[in-house]
């Protein structure tokens, strides 16, 4: 009768057990708890150093072990993944970024004393042939001159390590930083040209024919100055291409440092409206008609004012929030549903949080009858092969849940519309 009892016993304990730990996957579902810390949890036991795991974040405290740590942080040579404590290098940096930060840095320092130079003598020459046109380029330089000195701030600033006040550090400092340099094209630029060509328009003052030569070699100096800087940023272009493994052209499209970009974009320009400005200086001197030079201005000013549409439009979509080219977000996709631990992937959700640092934050369903050891090994390898492929995931969340059928069925539309924007891009590019 005791060896009955005892069974009996036993019996209700397994039950009990067995409701426990259905509560505690429902919770872990719920609150990102693995099994074990739920039970800990319940038992108000807590050991040292642990913490709860809260979707599995990157980053625990120093010194924490199996069983006490978050699950999916594994800390390959005793050193964390994704730790960002003051004076560390920035989470998620992928390698070469600081590398590619100070050939960014030379060519904007490039582009800023081209700039400088130019929009002294463009003044000067304006001032000398009374030209709105080389006046307009003048201005324009100016507005160059003042967005490389945003874009060497947002360089130096965005560089912080992570603190309380920034958990996600300030990579978006460059995104704000190039947003303003849109505006300075807009309004510095784009705007004074617009003046001197409609001022243009209304003018009767007659031609200097030195002036306007020697407003003309200043031109050709900086069509040659302005030439030299975007050669530069080209190079750098060709060579982030070379290193991924895609066409310079694609490159540029797709470019995400802001002040590469930004750089690119006022130095394409830049020799456009030289061009455009010698253009209209040689008709009036040819024809003696001042149109042809208000129109040379107006034109520089409509080509600024786009210039900075399309700057403030991608800044401000990256400030706001946006996610990772559609090509990676498959990859990753890929990765996780080929895992053998993962039954289903509902959501995979990027965050660019700077060039080289990007969040992602995935919902998981496990395949059933995985004990707590089991999930938090099979997270750990998971976040550990995930950072080997992107190291630019500087922050890392996985959270385990329990699919529903309308999970997946979600989940299965968002990877078809992910394919379909993938297939489209393939063929932008390759068209």
């Amino acid at each position: 009768m005791s060896g009955d009892h005892e069974g009996n016993a036993a019996s209700a304990g397994n039950a009990g057990d067995a409701v426990g730990r259905t509560a505690g996957w429902q919770e872990f579902g719920r609150r990102g708890l693995s099994e074990q810390e739920f039970g800990r949890a319940r038992s108000g036991k807590h050991e040292p150093g642990s913490h709860e795991a809260g979707s599995h974040e990157a980053g625990n405290a120093p010194g924490s072990e199996p069983g006490g740590r978050e699950l999916g942080n594994e800390v390959p040579g005793n050193e964390e993944l994704g730790s960002e404590e003051p004076g560390n290098e920035k989470a998620g940096e992928a390698p070469g970024g600081r590398g590619q930060d100070g050939e960014t840095r030379k060519t904007v320092w490039v582009a800023l004393g081209a700039n400088l130079g130019i929009a002294v003598a463009k003044a000067v020459g304006g001032g000398i042939a009374g030209s709105p046109a080389l006046l307009s380029e003048a201005a324009h330089s100016v507005a160059d001159s003042l967005n490389e000195v945003f874009l060497l701030a947002s360089l130096r600033r965005s560089e912080r390590p992570a603190d309380p006040s920034h958990p996600f550090g300030y990579g978006k400092e460059r995104f704000f930083w190039s947003l303003l340099a849109a505006v300075g094209i807009f309004v510095t630029g784009g705007c004074f040209s617009f003046v001197q060509g409609i001022e243009a328009f209304q003018s009767e003052e007659s031609e200097s024919g030195s002036g306007y030569a020697i407003g003309l070699a200043v031109l050709v100096v900086a069509l040659l100055a302005e030439g030299t800087s975007l050669l530069r940023a080209l190079s750098q272009v060709r060579a982030q291409a070379k290193v991924r493994q895609h066409s310079t052209l694609r490159e540029i499209r797709r470019n995400e440092d802001p002040a590469l970009r930004t750089v690119l974009a006022e130095d394409s320009t830049a020799c456009l409206g030289v061009l455009l400005a010698i253009l209209g200086m040689a008709l009036h001197m040819a024809t003696g008609d001042g149109a042809y030079e208000a129109w040379a201005s107006l034109l520089i000013g409509a080509l600024l004012v786009y210039v900075a549409y399309v700057l403030g439009k991608s800044a401000r979509a990256q400030l706001i929030g946006e996610a990772v080219a559609p090509e990676m977000q498959q990859r990753i996709r890929d990765f996780l549903d080929g895992r053998p631990e993962i039954d289903a992937v509902t959501a995979a959700l990027t965050m660019r949080l700077g060039p080289d640092s990007v969040m992602l934050a995935a919902r998981v369903d496990l395949v059933a009858g995985l004990d707590s050891e089991e999930v938090e090994e099979a997270l750990v390898r998971t976040k550990r092969e995930l950072r080997a492929q992107w190291p630019e995931l500087g922050q890392l969340f996985l959270d385990v849940t329990d699919a529903s059928v309308a999970d997946r069925v979600r989940a299965r539309r968002a990877r078809e519309e992910l394919d379909d924007a993938v297939e489209e891009r393939r063929q932008v590019d390759a068209g």
